[in-house]
């Protein structure tokens, strides 16, 4: 057994139960291990929420997005299309088009996202984490129906088992030279059956209302214009493959995104926010920590006489500097273990059991998310090793000083 490291254990498995600085080294422990498991169990929550968002934008956005570079909008052919559907990878390619419009229901009024799209819309698998009320369908180019979200139904103060009442669009005319006093004339209008409710995330539920692709393109006068091409990837397909080989085919002029770089914005501050968690934390750790700096320095204090002897009997600066690291380790170590343990074993609960509920009644789930990722285990113990190390040099430092003819 390396020397330094009998040394230092021997220390800290002292018999001597009373001794200050015994017991000052077990609450260095505690503080390590509960600031530890304090810094597992908060990264995991935040992965679970980052999981959270991502799954629930899944159930509304499309795996893959195509957009124009450049502009609201792009021109569609079917000989085109057909090129993008023969991509290997491709399973569903739906035609979007998307913009604001003023919606009334009685007397109740509402600008809202209308968002048009193709018959096969619903073959990606929409709406599957979240709730739905009605009946899941677009209608007919002669009767066509609109899925909408719950919030805007709510604002509309909506009735989906009222079959007389309908749901007026109105979207405005481009602006011309001559000008007209008729208000009739300012905008194009239509009307819907209302079928459906969906509630997935409040972004879409207070925006959204889903409507045929046809009625869109009619009261937008799109004609064959589009504003994005919905691409759903085929099963065990890598997306990110199926992605380079639509950028190869489309060019630089249309973008393609993933469900992440649809809502980058967001993904990227709850990372930021789990930066700044974990900084936080590991200042609270650091001091917790400066316990290990405090009981180091007075062991060097008790353990002068102990220090010299080694001096005395041929051991080097090194040595000593070595066994009040090697403490400091032992230490701060022996909390670390215990509180990833501990915080392997809170969060194993949480997902498992559901611990913690969030207390939100309308919520798709009902107790904090969370998720295990072992790199916060390792840049967990890796600002442990960095904080114990910094806590115990100074104290290694002067013992290592200590010479027999100071005693």
């Amino acid at each position: 057994m390396n020397l330094s490291f009998f040394i230092a254990s021997r220390y800290f498995r002292s018999k001597k139960k009373r001794n200050f600085i015994t017991i000052l080294s077990r609450i260095s422990m505690i503080g390590v291990a509960v600031g530890t498991m304090a810094l597992v169990v908060v990264l995991s929550v935040f992965n679970g929420l980052e999981d959270l968002v991502r799954s629930l934008y899944a159930s509304f956005d499309a795996e893959l997005k195509i957009e124009a570079a450049a502009g609201k909008s792009f021109e569609v052919e079917a000989a085109w299309l057909e090129s993008i559907q023969n991509i290997e990878g491709v399973e569903i390619v739906t035609e979007v088009i998307e913009d604001n419009a003023l919606f009334k229901y009685r007397d109740y009024q509402h600008l809202a996202r209308l968002k048009g799209v193709s018959d096969n819309y619903l073959d990606h698998g929409r709406f599957g984490r979240g709730y739905t009320w009605g009946n899941l369908d677009l209608g007919t180019s002669g009767r066509p129906k609109a899925i909408i979200g719950r919030g805007v139904g709510f604002f509309l103060s909506m009735d989906l088992d009222n079959e007389f009442e309908m749901l007026q669009v109105f979207y405005p005319k481009a602006p011309r030279s001559a000008g007209t006093i008729d208000p009739s004339q300012l905008y194009n209008t239509g009307v819907l059956r209302p079928a459906a409710f969906f509630s997935v995330d409040k972004e879409f539920d207070d925006n959204y209302i889903i409507a045929p692709l046809d009625f869109v393109a009619s009261l937008l006068n799109y004609g064959s214009r589009r504003t994005a091409l919905e691409i759903k990837v085929g099963e065990g397909e890598n997306i990110q493959k199926v992605k380079k080989r639509l950028r190869a085919h489309l060019g630089e002029g249309f973008t393609v995104k993933d469900t992440d770089e649809q809502h980058a914005g967001l993904l990227r501050t709850i990372k930021i926010e789990k930066l700044f968690v974990f900084i936080t934390l590991s200042f609270i750790l650091a001091v917790a920590s400066f316990n290990i700096f405090f009981s180091l320095s007075m062991m060097a204090i008790e353990k002068k006489k102990d220090t010299a002897i080694l001096f005395a009997i041929g051991a080097r600066e090194k040595l000593v500097r070595s066994i009040y690291l090697k403490q400091g380790a032992i230490i701060a170590f022996s909390g670390a273990l215990i509180g990833l343990v501990l915080g392997f074993v809170l969060v194993w609960a949480q997902d498992t059991f559901g611990l913690v509920s969030l207390g939100i009644a309308s919520s798709v789930i009902e107790n904090y998310p969370v998720k295990m990722v072992w790199t916060d285990f390792f840049w967990t113990s890796v600002a442990v090793i960095a904080i114990t190390f910094l806590a115990s040099y100074r104290p290694a430092l002067i013992a290592s000083k200590v010479r027999p003819n100071d005693l």
